[in-house]
């Protein structure tokens, strides 16, 4: 099967396990997956399955990235928070969404190569930063939308909440247990924080304080 066959199958699939909005299903077409799946895996590039990445993390399920990107309601001129860079994957999709992604990762190999990633594919609306992604990115918040790739506890970190602005929306995996984890959706109103709860899920959790210091902000050129 050729990989633009591959391609086609996935996003029939997606469409009908619930990605319904066009433009999350356009981005997710036009993002080569297998640009951001290790050499050993490229024959799953395009299967709706997650994939292993370095240093014990992983590619995130298409149909996981196809939900919560459709559950962040994004619109053509926002600024979007993304915890956890990963791969770079996600923050390529959001990219093609949204004004801007500034995207935090707290394993420096990781973020090097996703950006080494996003410079290849010529993606230049993503300024990444390594460091503690609990703690947000308050120099440059408020944020419109935040989207949080690895699970926390029962409640949000609460400097994300603060650096959420009104009107705006938060998709984050919440859950004190691997087995109990659910996607949420958090809004910020004028008179404080809504959830929903969406979906379950399994994530890898979301740590605090990187391995190595922190650096500052990086541009992909």
């Amino acid at each position: 099967m050729t990989t633009n066959a591959r391609r086609i199958r996935l996003l029939m699939a997606l469409r009908r396990s619930g990605v319904t909005d066009t433009r999350v299903l356009g981005a997710i077409e036009t993002i080569p997956r297998d640009a951001f799946v290790p050499d050993a895996f490229q024959d799953q590039a395009w299967e709706d399955t997650a994939l292993p990445i370095d240093l014990g993390q992983t590619i995130s399920q298409p149909l996981v990235v196809g939900l919560m990107t459709q559950a962040l309601e994004l619109g053509e001129r926002q600024k979007v928070l993304e915890v956890g860079t990963g791969s770079g994957y996600q923050a390529a999709i959001l990219s093609r969404l949204c004004r801007r992604v500034y995207s935090i990762e707290r394993l420096k190999p990781l973020l090097d190569e996703a950006n080494r990633r996003f410079q290849a594919l010529r993606i230049h609306n993503i300024t990444t930063r390594h460091g503690d992604g609990t703690r947000g990115w308050p120099e440059l918040a408020p944020f419109e939308r935040i989207l949080v790739t690895a699970a926390g506890g029962p409640e949000p970190p609460k400097d994300l909440t603060d650096q959420l602005a009104v009107g705006g929306v938060m998709v984050i995996p919440l859950g004190g247990d691997y087995r109990e984890q659910r996607v949420v959706r958090i809004r910020r109103t004028d008179t404080g924080l809504t959830r929903e709860d969406l979906w379950p899920v399994r994530f890898v959790p979301l740590l605090s304080d990187p391995p190595a210091e922190a650096s500052p902000p990086e541009r992909p050129a």
